[in-house]
């Protein structure tokens, strides 16, 4: 799994949240930097988000994919968008990778923060303060969302939906956002509230696991 790139707003030290923001030029950059890293990794499901970086940085990473495989963007409940768009050749079929985009990975919600400066912010509020509402667990920005109140939609997906392909020995890719993923991290390292606020996730960098006897275990991913 790995953070998206850099993207527009975080260039400008804006609050992002669940703004649809496209990645800046460095956020392609690191996007397609990441896929020369995974391309050897063969998946079988990519899940990553609604938000644009999101997915854009999986299928930028993807382009460089040694399989040449496909990713197919699929839409369920969506009517026609998931009826007509039907594949009548099994052998194409066969060289796409479901692309599924959820919600629930989606970035914290920063609420009545988004769109505004950070180093703006700091100067109004004051640096603490600001540090409060980027990255305590259980406290939430004006009408947004804590990360535990993050972790309780990331946490519930991730074991729903994605674990039991793993179970099964699929390999998946998720691209999604820095407070999603480190809700989930959270859970397969068995972070304490106080080590998960100081996890750092770089933009653009894949972190592996394998699931090893039922336990997810950390493991070293790097380009040939």
């Amino acid at each position: 799994m790995m953070r998206h790139g850099e993207s527009v707003w975080n260039k400008r030290n804006l609050f992002t949240g669940w703004v649809d923001i496209p990645l800046s030029q460095k956020g392609i950059d690191e996007a397609i930097a990441a896929g020369k890293i995974i391309k050897d990794i063969p998946f079988d499901f990519i899940y990553t988000t609604p938000l644009v970086r999101a997915w854009m940085t999986a299928l930028l990473a993807m382009t460089h994919h040694s399989s040449g495989k496909v990713p197919l963007v699929v839409h369920p409940g969506e009517g026609n968008m998931e009826s007509w768009a039907k594949i009548n050749n099994p052998a194409v079929a066969e060289d796409c990778i479901p692309m599924i985009r959820a919600w629930q990975l989606n970035e914290r919600m920063y609420g009545d923060l988004q769109g505004l400066n950070k180093d703006e912010l700091r100067k109004k509020y004051g640096e603490e303060q600001v540090q409060i509402w980027r990255r305590s667990y259980d406290v939430a920005p004006p009408n947004g969302e804590s990360l535990a109140m993050t972790a309780e939609r990331s946490i519930p997906y991730f074991e729903s939906e994605i674990v039991p392909w793993l179970k099964k020995g699929k390999n998946i890719l998720i691209s999604a956002h820095g407070n999603s993923l480190r809700s989930i991290i959270m859970k397969l390292d068995n972070l304490s509230k106080e080590q998960v606020v100081a996890l750092e996730l770089p933009t653009g960098i894949p972190i592996a696991y394998e699931v090893l006897d039922g336990k997810f275990v950390k493991c070293e991913v790097k380009a040939k």
